[in-house]
């Protein structure tokens, strides 16, 4: 094992994927020259140069559908969207075109691509640069999402949405490429479905995606502390094929749950978890699921606003004690 940063996992995914396939390729604003905004592309302009490490105009819809046509005819592109709220001048591009070739061709076309992207809420950048948008691309069938937590989990993604026939939106936390983390020294891969169980527990279930997972580690140690509860932690790195089957196998250990995540609550993450658990396994359950979200509010550019809006490990303090009747 090797510690990194998760800029520095994904950096090295990538370089092992270019340099196994000449047909993986990446592109976006500054990825080249600059080695990425968050450092992801770092020194790779200079190893395999301008054709396979493409520096694009601000046309995120233009580049966008120039990597997704190129994975139509063979082609593995990494398209990298400088930020998610950006994203959605691509939706056309990722929804009516990667998402759906497979099942209007027939099966005669795929689209063999990633498209990476940074979200969340950083720090003051205000309600146009912190969107949370991983709810929108879910809810698109033929397009898959995942979200990692940690280095290991960035790393082990992309690897295998490169290799997948599918197209795969990666959506990352901007505050968590700094986040160091252990990384297999060998070769390995995340599948692109399922859940890990970060913290096991016997009384509650917290689940998480990419920041609000370590919310949710936060929040299980000062339960396990100050109240005696011990709360199991999943972690819901895949989004789009969601977990149901661990979510289920959660929820009948501890018979109660409580879904953490750094978005408003509607329409979200935490709903779609929230009817899973209702469907299929209300007679598992001690008491209603809770959910932890943000405000549902644009993002205020204030910081003391912003962090009124955005919930934390106390929220989730408060939640569980709350399902417990100790509020």
């Amino acid at each position: 094992m090797s510690e990194m940063m998760m800029w520095d996992a994904l950096r090295r995914a990538h370089d092992e994927e270019m340099s196994r396939d000449p047909l993986v390729f990446c592109m976006g604003e500054d990825v080249g020259v600059m080695g990425g905004t968050y450092k992801a592309t770092q020194g790779l302009y200079d190893k395999y140069g301008a054709d396979r490490v493409i520096d694009t105009p601000i046309s995120e819809n233009g580049y966008t559908g120039l990597g997704i046509g190129a994975s139509f005819i063979g082609a593995r592109p990494i398209i990298e969207i400088m930020s998610v709220n950006f994203a959605w001048l691509a939706m056309d591009q990722m929804f009516n075109s990667a998402a759906k070739v497979r099942y209007m061709s027939g099966g005669q076309l795929t689209a063999p691509c990633v498209i990476r992207s940074p979200g969340g809420v950083a720090h003051q950048l205000a309600g146009q640069h912190s969107a949370r948008m991983e709810k929108v691309f879910m809810g698109i069938a033929g397009m898959r999402v995942v979200t990692p937590s940690n280095p290991r989990q960035a790393y082990g993604l992309l690897k295998s949405a490169v290799r997948c026939d599918d197209p795969v939106f990666m959506n990352e936390h901007e505050l968590m490429y700094n986040l160091k983390g252990e990384v297999p020294d060998d070769e390995s891969f995340t599948p692109l479905e399922g859940s890990e169980v970060a913290r096991q527990g016997r009384d509650v279930t917290l689940f998480g995606y990419n920041i609000s997972v370590h919310w949710a580690l936060e929040a299980a140690e000062v339960l396990s502390r100050e109240d005696g509860i011990e709360a199991e932690v999943v972690d819901l790195y895949a989004l789009s094929p969601l977990d149901r089957q661990g979510i289920r196998e959660s929820v009948s250990r501890t018979h109660k749950a409580v879904v953490v995540e750094e978005a408003e609550p509607a329409c979200g993450v935490g709903s779609e978890v929230a009817a899973v658990i209702n469907e299929e396994c209300f007679f598992e359950l001690d008491g209603p699921p809770r959910r932890v979200s943000a405000k549902n509010v644009p993002m205020p550019y204030s910081r003391t606003l912003e962090k009124a809006v955005v919930p934390g490990a106390k929220d989730v303090v408060t939640a569980v004690r709350q399902l417990f009747g100790r509020g």
